[in-house]
């Protein structure tokens, strides 16, 4: 298994961004992103650095593998 990276949410973002979700609204100090046929919605935190657990969650919940998510991370 892939071990998860520290990454800033603004990269959290361009990461699934990458994964055609889309950026819907900015609401306090999150990110809102959507995806087209996507019941979810991703609420990534714009901190310096987003927590292991709540990355794994957001992968999780944007139907991504880890090792998916950790191998568009390090091409941007």
């Amino acid at each position: 298994m892939a071990s998860l990276p520290v990454l800033s949410g603004r990269k959290v973002v361009k990461v699934f961004k990458s994964f055609d979700w889309q950026v819907a609204r900015q609401s306090g100090s999150h990110i809102i992103m959507v995806k087209e046929n996507q019941i979810a919605t991703l609420s990534v935190p714009n901190h310096k650095e987003v927590a292991k657990g709540t990355l794994r969650s957001l992968i999780h919940s944007s139907n991504l593998s880890i090792a998916e998510f950790v191998a568009a991370s390090k091409k941007l």
